[in-house]
């Protein structure tokens, strides 16, 4: 393990403080790289998150894929998790806290919207980081892009109906372009850019292990980057909402870990192999908060409590996952 994998949660805590001074002492130019989007989608935020994917893309070995469904209980626990478990916690875990324990310290409306957002969250599971969570518990890449496949085709179809239930909204408005272009960005491309890189490495006679260990920097540099952007966006409604950001951040936390414990649990039971069920725990846990933030904003407004609250599950995750990452390389067995 190198440097930076050793200790990337020091990293990762400089990365967030790096990312709040500078978007306290550079509003303008960091409210210029948020503007550059494309359906909800910042382009440098994507750029970043596939060059972090991409090195996973090169490993992936294309003869293996057919044999990964002779391993079905790694892809039922991952849709049992995602589709029907994980939303419907993620709202009671919303509504207890809302409408139970902060009740006195939360208006009536700002808990419904925060609920909401608590609730997208909850109905879009990872697509793109999951890649970078996967590789650093040496999980199957070959199994995590199926898994991943599988709950992007499932979220097309039930990311409404689940989103539309739980919200109480009918004929709710996903932005499908969101949705399209995620797939394609976070997905596809690097997917195809890994395909065509392997084929190259195969053809020439070069060790494609040696290959990606050399990118491995990069797909760190790329992560820390990442994270300072999200907190640079994101810093001045931390310096002056902490309290609101805090309350909200609790129940995301409860419901993270409480999911993770769960399908870490049944995992457990099926008796999966470690880099089977370390990917489809994490796959569980963390969201796709692109699409989150996307509908939030589209549903509620661009300073809503649901968007804000989407946001925060955003400011969570990176840290919470790098817990549990650490966590599961410490245990390595199931």
């Amino acid at each position: 393990m190198g440097l930076f994998e050793r200790y990337l949660s020091v990293w990762v805590a400089l990365a967030i403080a790096c990312g709040v001074l500078l978007g306290v002492l550079m509003p303008d130019a960091f409210g210029y790289i948020a503007k550059l989007e494309i359906a909800h989608i910042n382009l440098p935020v994507a750029v970043l998150i596939w060059l972090m994917i991409y090195p996973m893309m090169v490993q992936i070995d294309w003869s293996a894929i057919k044999d990964v469904g002779k391993k079905p209980k790694g892809l039922a626990l991952t849709i049992v998790v995602n589709w029907l478990i994980k939303p419907f916690t993620m709202a009671l875990v919303g509504w207890l806290f809302f409408r139970v324990f902060f009740a006195n310290w939360v208006d009536a409306q700002s808990a419904t919207e925060y609920i909401a957002g608590m609730i997208l969250l909850g109905v879009a599971p990872c697509t793109a980081m999951v890649f970078v969570w996967s590789q650093l518990v040496k999980g199957d890449a070959n199994y995590t892009l199926v898994q991943v496949s599988i709950n992007d085709l499932i979220m097309i179809f039930a990311f409404a109906p689940i989103a539309s239930i739980l919200l109480g909204v009918s004929n709710i408005d996903i932005p499908w372009q969101t949705l399209l272009y995620s797939t394609i960005l976070y997905v596809v491309l690097p997917l195809l850019a890994g395909w065509i890189t392997r084929h190259i490495l195969q053809k020439s006679n070069r060790p494609i292990t040696q290959f990606t260990a050399k990118l491995k920097p990069f797909s760190i540099m790329g992560l820390l980057l990442t994270v300072v952007l999200l907190f640079a966006f994101q810093a001045q409604t931390i310096l002056d909402n902490p309290l609101i950001i805090v309350l909200i951040a609790i129940p995301l936390l409860v419901q993270t870990y409480g999911i993770f414990f769960l399908a870490h649990g049944l995992a457990k039971w099926l008796k999966l192999p470690h880099q089977i069920a370390a990917p489809a725990c994490l796959i569980g846990t963390s969201n796709f908060f692109e699409l989150a933030v996307a509908v939030a904003i589209s549903l509620f407004g661009l300073h809503s409590g649901a968007a804000l609250a989407t946001v925060v599950g955003v400011l969570v995750e990176v840290p919470v996952m790098l817990s549990l990452v650490a966590w599961l390389n410490r245990q390595r067995s199931f």
